[in-house]
């Protein structure tokens, strides 16, 4: 059996994506996000996204470029504490934050990639976290029912792949990448480099290929990638 060569073009990749959709961008701040992905999505201005993503980004960068170009109307995360844009839209109604935390956020995209409609947690019962969820009690226990977190694309940022879009992160990339790529009816990666299929260590492998749609070679990286230094 050929497997199949995923090497395709920025924009052919971001093209697939419609106005609406929801998107999962990896990332944990700066190692991780997929700059240059963004930057086409950016560019093809499709509008009303969902972004579920750890933060927001820095003022300037990544995400935040999305939210001053009126590209989205949902964000879910951890925090946007970074972002004095992304505050500035939530307190003035221009778009709806979801705030999950952080390890919850993980484990609801987890469950979405292994299949599962949900997690049942005591985590946040007391706070406004909480608020209008449905509860339930668990060995006596007052938990609360979060749902898996799907979504249509995941952005990925990967720093080596093969042509059949097995991957490799470098660092914190590693935190939420790996399960947004199994959460994602479709799995865009922008690859810093690429090798043949078989030129990689599969014990080195943290996101295997069939959980990746299309790979775009990064063939220069832009300057905010050199905010992480190796």
């Amino acid at each position: 059996m050929v497997l199949k060569n995923k090497i395709t073009t920025i924009e052919e990749a971001i093209s697939l994506i419609s106005d609406g959709a929801s998107i999962l961008i990896g990332g944990f701040g700066i190692p991780g996000t997929p700059f240059c992905l963004i930057d086409e999505l950016v560019k093809q201005g499709q509008k009303n996204l969902t972004i579920i993503k750890n933060d927001a980004n820095e003022d300037g960068h990544g995400v935040d470029l999305l939210l001053k170009n009126g590209q989205v109307s949902k964000l879910i995360t951890s925090h946007i504490g970074l972002n004095t844009n992304a505050i500035n839209l939530m307190n003035e109604g221009k778009i709806i934050v979801e705030f999950v935390p952080q390890g919850i956020l993980a484990e609801r995209i987890r469950a979405a990639g292994s299949g599962l409609i949900g997690i049942v947690t005591d985590i946040a019962i007391d706070t406004q976290l909480a608020k209008d969820k449905t509860k339930i009690k668990y060995n006596d226990i007052e938990c609360i029912i979060e749902p898996a977190l799907k979504a249509d694309f995941a952005l990925i940022h990967a720093s080596k792949s093969d042509t059949f879009g097995n991957l490799i992160y470098e660092k914190a990339a590693r935190n939420f990448s790996p399960l947004m790529a199994m959460a994602a009816n479709t799995c865009i990666v922008e690859s810093e480099e690429i090798k043949n299929l078989g030129e990689l260590n599969p014990d080195q492998i943290h996101t295997p290929g069939p959980f990746v749609n299309k790979i775009i070679h990064l063939e220069k990286l832009t300057k905010e990638y050199n905010v992480l230094k190796r």
